[in-house]
């Protein structure tokens, strides 16, 4: 058996509608990261310089030294950014979401104040402005309980959110079990929040974004005037917007930084973009501890099944019965590499027919013969399985008329007379009428024709059961 923990399927192809706030076709969350005062620097404790994120080309850690240039352009996004962009959010009257680093906030107790006083979400963005890749877990772990303890000492209340962005495998795990937040932000695989599964609780996720993101600007691919950052956040939201009014509304997240879009020909194309939302329409700007509140009032995590999770004994006991009478499929099911994403209809129906198809040509014909005649004996005496039963009734096959069954009688006798195994049809696609003509014309069929067309039709039975035991 294994496990893949990755989940390549999130909302699916149904996502829900997030029900924005006064019919809003797209949910529009701008953070600034405030990191300046964070960095990596010998004043910090740290080995070595800081190299990411600025204007510095190709710029390197300097292993023992500090690096005057980079620390003065990390200045200069506390000391000019900051309030450039501060006097542009505040004038429009758009709330942010800080991610601030625990020790950058307390070395800038006037910007804090600042952000407070506008009424923005603080949220933390870990103690220091440094990669956790390779920290071990015990460490990391305290890291995060001492961001919590120093952000709060800060700012007066602990935080809501929280986001690392230069995480470890382990930062969302580790962030969950803390029961602190209400959401975290480490991941950037959708558009819209999600809940997640964590031990033994329920965690939201609001993803973040690196694509509709200043630090762009510093890395390649990357934006080279402000014009081509605001032309991107503009095309973005256009699409979102028509995507919005043909009913499927969508989150969009803008990361800025103070020492990158601060700069003044930088912030040009991120006021282009706040201009052409105005004008655009359909938008709710949000904190993302506004949009948090609003998922788990509209959206709170679901039960539900989840196969991926469950014990052996558990999971054939749910799913023995999808393949008539032939546990065994679900036994070797559960031995494949399942994940998040078999968590669901189509997951399930998946993994039980690899199972299914992977078996020898007697084996896949034992569960062929174990499938009853369609308005047969068995049924008539009220011994199908409460699948086959439902199944048969939704067709009308439990209220035929004398000469309906009696021709049916007949098509039994003959398909089994000759191919060996009962006819089989996905019922619940058929009405009473298509069913017989199917029968009528597949009787005629060659039996290596018609195991395989059984064969397909046991799937999809096990995909229609699927569904109805989702829900």
């Amino acid at each position: 058996m294994q496990r893949y923990p990755r989940d390549m399927l999130g909302h699916g192809p149904d996502r829900p509608d997030p029900k924005w706030p006064n019919g809003a076709k797209v949910a529009v969350q701008i953070v600034l990261n405030y990191e300046e005062g964070g960095e990596n620097s010998l004043l910090h404790g740290d080995g070595a310089s800081e190299a990411f994120l600025s204007d510095i080309a190709g710029a390197q850690p300097w292993p023992g030294q500090r690096h005057w240039n980079m620390e003065s352009i990390y200045e200069y996004g506390a000391r000019a950014g900051f309030w450039r962009l501060h006097r542009l959010f505040t004038g429009r009257n758009i709330p942010l979401t800080i991610y601030g680093v625990a020790t950058a906030l307390a070395r800038s107790p006037a910007q804090v104040e600042a952000m407070q006083d506008a009424g923005w979400e603080i949220a933390s963005h870990g103690l220091k402005w440094v990669e956790h890749k390779d920290m071990p877990e015990e460490e990391e772990r305290a890291a995060i309980a001492e961001a919590i303890r120093l952000h709060t000492e800060v700012t007066g209340e602990p935080p809501r959110g929280w986001y690392t962005g230069r995480c470890s495998v382990n930062t969302v795990r580790l962030a969950a079990e803390t029961g602190t937040f209400d959401y975290i932000s480490d991941t950037y695989d959708d558009d819209l929040p999600y809940w997640t599964r964590v031990a033994d609780r329920d965690q939201l996720i609001i993803p973040y974004t690196l694509e509709a993101n200043d630090m762009r600007f510093a890395t390649a691919p990357g934006w080279v005037t402000g014009q081509d950052f605001g032309q991107y956040l503009c095309d973005a939201y256009d699409v979102l917007l028509a995507e919005g009014e043909a009913g499927r509304p969508a989150m969009m997240s803008v990361g800025l930084h103070c020492r990158l879009v601060g700069r003044p020909g930088k912030i040009a194309g991120l006021i282009r973009f706040l201009d052409h939302v105005a004008e655009r329409g359909g938008a709710w700007f949000a904190r993302r501890d506004e949009i948090a509140h609003h998922w788990a009032e509209h959206h709170p995590p679901q039960g539900g099944l989840r196969p991926s999770g469950m014990s052996r004994d558990i999971f054939v006991e749910t799913f023995g019965g999808i393949y008539e009478h032939s546990a065994w499929v679900a036994e070797r099911a559960f031995e494949l590499e399942l994940g998040p994403a078999h968590d669901c209809a189509a997951g399930m129906a998946n993994a039980l027919a690899r199972a299914f198809r992977t078996a020898g040509i007697e084996e896949r014909m034992q569960v062929l013969k174990a499938h009853p005649d369609l308005a047969g004996k068995l049924a008539a005496a009220k011994r199908l399985t409460a699948e086959s039963t439902a199944e048969q009734a939704s067709a009308g096959l439990d209220a035929l008329t004398d000469e309906e069954r009696e021709r049916f009688t007949e098509l039994n006798d003959a398909y089994v007379a000759k191919h060996g195994f009962p006819f089989i049809i996905a019922v619940r696609d058929h009405d009473k009428a298509g069913i017989l003509a199917a029968f009528e014309t597949r009787v005629a069929n060659d039996t290596e024709t018609e195991f395989v067309t059984a064969c397909r039709q046991v799937e999809r039975i096990a995909r229609l059961r699927l569904g109805a035991l989702f829900g």
